[in-house]
Formats: C-alpha cells, structure tokens, sequence
C-alpha cells in the first residue's frame, strides 16, 4: 500500500475541512448540525446528530400509533418555540390531540393540519410547504408516491431549508429513494417492568454510513401504565347483607328530624 506524503495528507485535510466535500465513508461529513431527535441513542447513529436540517426523512411503518409521531416530538416543539414558522401536518389519517401536543410542548399557535381534497393536492401542499420558507418542518402522509415525486420535495425542503417527513408503509422498503434519511418503525410490545412505552427502529439508510441493526428506543413517556389487578380483593358473597337503613332512608330521615326540631 503506497502512503501518501505528509504534506499531501495536510493538503487534502484542510480541502475537506474548507470545502464541506462529502466522504461516504464518514458519518459526519456533512458539516450541518441535525436537529436533536431529543433521543441521545438515535442521535448517535444520525449524521449531524439528529434530524437533517433540510431533507426528506422517511418513516416506515405499517401500524398507526406505535410512535411514529412521538419520535418527532421533542424536535417538532424545539422548532415551535425557536422558530416563527408553521409546523405543517398534511393529511394525517387522524386528528391530532391538541391537549397531548401541547403537554408535549409544541407551541399549538405554529401548528397547522391541512386535509387536501385529491392526492394531487397532498403532493402540491407538502411541496410549497416545503419549499416556501414560511414552514420550519412539514409532515406529510401521501399514500402512494413515486421516486421522481420524492425527488421534488427534497429539492423543494431543500430549497425552503423545512425539515420534511413522509410516513410511509414498510413495504417500499426496499425500493429506491432519494430521501435523506429511511427510518423502519415497528410495534414493540409493552414490558410490564417498565412504564414507559417503546418503538422498535431501524436506521436503513443514512449518509456516510451503512442503516444498522434494529434496536428498541424508549419514547420518555408514561403510556405504559399498569392497571392494578384486583381480583384477589373480589367478594366472595355476590349478595351482601341489606342493611337496615340506606343512604337515601338516611338522607330522609335526617331532614324529617331537623323540621321536627324546628
């Protein structure tokens, strides 16, 4: 293996370093910091440590409520009080609960839900979403998308510096995307020695690096409450005993005896 001479080796580090050029094999060679995720494990297995700046993210998954929008909490209310700009939910399959996003802390005043009448309109309003500048993340729900329609919105996030996610099935896993970043989500099931809930992740593409192996991501919340179990205090008498005076011939009998005493 031929080594390259140490003044050569100084040149091309100080060309990296001045020029912002891309190497595939290093995750963090895109110099732009990430938006923290607000998840110290994914963060570390994202290039710039969170969520691309200005990109497309692809959430995959085939369940809707194991997660998929409480991973992006804690981003999505970071930019609702850093940034003047809308966050734009296109036609989600159901309506967000105001009262949990905010207890999440996201500034409810900078979020809007849109419901497109056509698919035609979904692609249109996710695309001047992202490109116009007057959105700081847009998360939309498409349905079925092409590759050259991805394309478009990565230019247009791109161009709008928006962050942008689609939610999409996991059956596009394995076909082609120009997405920046394709994350799978699965349904995790709820351990009982433990409060919280949790999502099943998969990073499948990334920049500067291969995806990598599943892994289970706690969500921070306490969705996972254990209903206490009272069958050991269950009466064994389905028929208890009558008593001899009831809350309502108690109520009347003391009325009686107070207009008696006056």
């Amino acid at each position: 293996m031929t080594h390259l001479p140490n003044i050569m080796t100084s040149d091309l580090t100080q060309l990296l370093q001045q020029t912002g050029l891309w190497r595939a094999s290093h995750l963090d060679a895109d110099h732009s910091g990430g938006i923290p995720t607000g998840y110290p494990q994914l963060d570390q297995l994202l290039p710039g440590h969170g969520w691309p700046v200005a990109g497309i993210t692809e959430l995959l998954h085939d369940h809707a409520g194991i997660g998929e929008l409480r991973l992006l909490l804690p981003a999505l209310a970071r930019l609702s009080h850093r940034q003047a700009r809308w966050i734009l939910l296109v036609a989600p399959p159901c309506l967000p609960y105001a009262p949990a996003l905010a207890m999440a802390g996201i500034d409810l005043r900078h979020l809007l839900v849109v419901r497109p009448p056509s698919p035609g309109d979904v692609l249109w309003t996710m695309e001047q979403a992202l490109v116009s500048g007057s959105c700081s993340a847009m998360l939309g729900w498409p349905g079925l998308i092409r590759e050259k329609q991805i394309r478009r919105l990565q230019v247009a996030s791109k161009e709008g510096h928006c962050l942008g996610f689609l939610f999409r099935g996991t059956a596009v896993a394995r076909q082609a995307s120009p997405a920046e970043l394709r994350i799978v989500l699965g349904h995790q099931p709820p351990n009982p020695l433990y409060e919280h809930s949790a999502v099943s992740v998969q990073v499948i593409k990334r920049r500067g690096g291969w995806g990598c192996q599943p892994f289970t991501l706690n969500l921070q919340d306490r969705l996972n409450q254990i209903t206490p179990d009272f069958s050991d205090m269950a009466v064994t008498n389905p028929e208890p005993e009558k008593p001899a005076l009831g809350f309502i011939d108690y109520a009347h009998s003391t009325v009686t005896h107070e207009r008696r005493l006056q």
